[in-house]
């Protein structure tokens, strides 16, 4: 297969399943434009990735404001002309039992899991559209399946993120490429945002078992290397022998 440079967009690149797609796709040779609130973190991976011989920049990115992201990906655009593929990566996951009335955190969770994706699916829609394709790549999780005790609200907001994606894809006429990614139990940092003492104490036995976040990243990297016409539209990946 001939391999095509794309200019990749990635959402929470400052850690975890982001840092690893940021790091796997410029190895593949696309160009990587990092977005998240840790400018420090996007600084010295865009260095590291540089270094290593891929094209990286980073732009400070807060999801949860609408206009904040149409900026990231304008200046992706008039970075390198063109936007091919969003990876809308970033989220949150502070567990808690419903009644534990964390409202806070449950709005966080939906302004950063479902909106997010939303701010980011309007922003790249229009340059994809006037360019005459793209592709939308949108990390879900295992909980988009399924329910479990203390994730209620996370697993509402991942079904959303099936959901919408599905919608874009039934909207689409075949230029605009829409793959789900779902992760089953992976290292990162999500973990470190629960608050309440039954949900995390639930997590370490949850996480005794868990995928390295480059082993997402190659799920992302093989829906984004199919060729024109193939739409990969959902790959889940679990630890061998996970339940969940």
């Amino acid at each position: 297969m001939t391999h095509i440079d794309k200019v990749v967009l990635i959402t929470g690149a400052s850690s975890g399943i982001g840092e690893a797609a940021a790091h796997r796709l410029a190895a593949d040779g696309h160009r990587v434009f990092l977005g998240a609130r840790r400018t420090d973190r996007l600084e010295e991976l865009a260095g590291r990735i540089t270094a290593e011989g891929g094209t990286a920049a980073f732009r400070r990115l807060d999801v949860t404001d609408a206009a904040d992201v149409r900026a990231f990906v304008s200046a992706a655009a008039e970075r390198w002309g063109r936007v091919d593929v969003l990876v809308n990566n970033a989220g949150v996951m502070p567990l808690s039992p419903l009644a534990a009335l964390r409202v806070d955190e449950w709005d966080r969770m939906i302004d950063v899991n479902v909106r997010g994706v939303l701010h980011g699916v309007a922003a790249a829609l229009p340059v994809m559209r006037r360019q005459g394709g793209g592709h939308v790549v949108n990390i879900a999780s295992v909980g988009a399946y399924e329910v479990v005790p203390t994730a209620a609200v996370y697993c509402a907001t991942k079904f959303a993120v099936r959901a919408l994606s599905e919608g874009l894809r039934q909207e689409s006429d075949g230029s605009i490429r829409v793959s789900v990614v779902s992760p089953g139990v992976t290292e990162s940092e999500l973990a470190d945002s629960i608050s309440d003492p039954r949900a995390r104490e639930d997590m370490k036995t949850y996480r005794s078992v868990a995928l390295p976040a480059s082993a997402i990243a190659d799920a992302v990297a093989f829906a984004v290397s199919r060729p024109a016409g193939v739409d990969v539209n959902e790959i889940v990946v679990r630890p061998a022998g996970s339940a969940q």
